[in-house]
């Protein structure tokens, strides 16, 4: 009795801590040919956008190597395992957007876009707009 007693509370305790590592839409991942970041934590949404504390908590950010502006996520909804909508918009409140967050295999991140106002950040001056489609990878 107490053997069954006691694997049946180590297979509560594994699966209490699978659940509580199976979050994908967390964490910091990176597209080398834009050098964008997107900063995300659609479980607790409680990320402060360094330097730009004013903003309060919020569930992620996109920001660049290159612009020091900020694209703050106001919302983010898991789907399921993989994937998540998101809802952006510019640090001067004048633009946004939705996006697809999807998942692949590898732990890497596509986001589309789905509707609103083109995504584009600043380099040397000028804008670039960033394609409806784009893959980050996971930095480690």
């Amino acid at each position: 009795m107490l053997k069954l007693f006691i694997s049946l509370a180590l297979s509560v305790i594994t699966l209490c801590c699978q659940a509580q590592e199976a979050q994908p839409f967390k964490g910091k991942f990176y597209n080398e040919e834009y050098q964008i970041y997107l900063t995300i934590d659609a479980y607790e949404q409680s990320l402060r956008v360094p330097g730009q504390e004013v903003f309060g908590e919020v569930p992620g950010y996109l920001s660049s190597k290159r612009d020091s502006r900020v694209w703050l996520l106001t919302d983010v909804t898991v789907k399921n395992d993989h994937s998540a909508v998101i809802d952006v918009i510019n640090d001067y409140g004048s633009e946004d957007f939705t996006a697809l967050l999807t998942l692949d295999g590898e732990g890497n991140i596509t986001m589309k876009h789905q509707e609103g106002s083109t995504y584009k950040i600043v380099v040397k001056n000028k804008y670039v707009k960033i394609p409806s489609k784009i893959v980050l990878k996971p930095v480690k």
